[in-house]
C-alpha cells in the first residue's frame, strides 16, 4: 500500500506536505527523504503519533494545524466516510490554492461512495489501476466549499446537545450500547473520587456522569474526539488525550465507564479493550468499580471476573452491560 502510495504521488510540490493517519510513519519517512519540502504528519490516534515522533517531521496536533498552506495530501483511506469528508473540506478549504490529495486503501474496503465524498471537495477525482489488491484515488482543483464539522445535534431525551467530528464513532448520534449503558449509571455508587469515562468518544457518558460527579474525567486516545468531547461537555470535565488508562497512578480512580471500540481501523480487535481491563485492576481503589458495555460475543467476562465480582446489569440482542467491584 505504501508503495504504490509513493509510486502513484507524481512530482513533488516545492511546498508543504501534510501526511494523515500513517500509524508506523514509513509514508512521512519515505517523504521527507524524497524532498526538501516541509513534511508535516498528523495522526488521529495517540499511540500513532507516538510512533512518528523519531522521523525528525513536523508532527500537527490537528487535522487544522496539519492542512493549513499544504500542497500536497497524502493519506490511507480512513473507515468513515464522515472523516474523510472531514479531511477534504479542510484541505479544499485551507489548503493551497493547487492542493491535491492521494488517498489509498485496501479494494476490498474501497466504495463510489469515497469518490463521491472527494468530489464533494474538488473538480477532479480519478482511481488509479488496482495493484496488490490497493488502489489510489487522485483529487485535484479545489472547490470552495462550506465546513459544517464538527457537526452538532440536540437530544431532547438527554437534555443535551452533541457535537462531532468526522473521524469520531456514530457521530452526533447515540449509539445502541451507549444507550444501554446510559440505562444503567445509576447503578455507580456515590463518590467524591474521580470518574473515568475511558473512550470517551463524542462525550455523552462523560456529559451525564458530571451531572451527579463533582470530579469526572474523559479520556480517549483520538484527537477528534478529545475536541468533539471538549465541546459536548462545555467545560464541566477534564478532557484528556491519552493511552486508557497509563496516566493515571495506581489507586486512584473510583470509577471506571467504558463503551470501548473493538475495531482498530476495518480490523476487529481486542486487544486494547483487554489491555484497558487489566489496567483498571491497576488504577481501581479497593471496591472500586468498572461499568462497562460490549458485544455480547467479546471475550471480556472472564478476565472482568478475574478483576473482581461482576454482575450483568441488562442484556439485550446485541449488547451486555456489567459491573465489576474491585477486589
Amino acid at each position: 500500500m505504501d508503495l504504490l502510495l509513493l509510486d502513484e504521488l507524481g512530482e513533488l510540490p516545492s511546498g508543504r506536505i501534510a501526511v494523515l493517519d500513517d500509524a508506523h510513519g514509513a509514508l512521512a519517512a519515505a517523504l521527507a527523504d524524497r524532498t526538501s519540502s516541509s513534511v508535516v504528519a498528523h495522526s488521529d490516534s495517540l499511540v500513532n503519533e507516538r510512533r512518528l515522533t523519531h522521523l525528525g517531521v513536523e508532527i500537527a496536533a490537528d487535522l487544522t494545524s496539519a492542512l493549513v498552506g499544504t500542497q500536497l495530501v497524502v493519506l490511507r483511506l480512513p473507515k468513515s466516510l464522515d472523516a474523510l469528508d472531514e479531511m477534504a473540506r479542510t484541505a479544499a478549504q485551507i489548503g493551497a490554492n493547487d492542493v491535491r490529495l492521494v488517498a489509498g486503501g485496501r479494494t476490498k474496503h474501497m466504495t463510489p461512495s469515497m469518490n463521491a465524498v472527494l468530489a464533494t471537495s474538488f473538480e477532479e477525482v480519478r482511481a488509479s489501476l488496482g495493484r496488490q489488491k490497493s488502489r489510489v484515488l487522485h483529487a485535484a482543483g479545489p472547490k470552495a466549499v462550506k465546513q459544517p464539522w464538527p457537526q452538532q445535534r440536540h437530544h431532547d431525551d438527554l437534555g443535551l446537545t452533541v457535537h462531532a467530528h468526522g473521524a469520531v464513532f456514530a457521530g452526533t448520534r447515540l449509539d445502541a450500547g451507549t444507550a444501554l449503558l446510559i440505562s444503567q449509571l445509576h447503578h455507580l455508587t456515590d463518590t467524591e473520587g474521580t470518574v473515568v469515562d475511558l473512550g470517551c468518544g463524542t462525550g455523552i457518558l462523560a456529559a451525564l456522569l458530571a451531572r451527579r460527579f463533582a470530579n469526572v474525567t474523559a479520556v480517549d486516545v483520538s484527537a477528534a474526539a478529545v475536541a468533539s468531547a471538549r465541546l459536548t461537555t462545555s467545560g464541566s470535565v477534564d478532557v484528556r488525550r491519552a493511552d486508557g488508562l497509563s496516566e493515571f497512578a495506581d489507586a486512584s480512580i473510583a470509577a471506571v465507564v467504558s463503551n470501548p471500540p473493538f475495531h482498530v481501523g476495518t480490523t476487529k480487535d481486542s486487544t486494547p479493550t483487554l489491555k484497558m481491563i487489566k489496567d483498571a485492576g491497576r488504577v481501581l481503589i479497593s471496591g472500586g468499580e468498572l461499568l462497562m458495555v460490549f458485544n455480547a460475543h467479546l471475550p471480556y467476562l472472564p478476565r472482568l471476573k478475574a478483576l473482581g465480582r461482576t454482575n450483568i446489569l441488562v442484556r439485550d440482542n446485541h449488547y451486555v452491560v456489567t459491573r465489576t467491584i474491585r477486589d
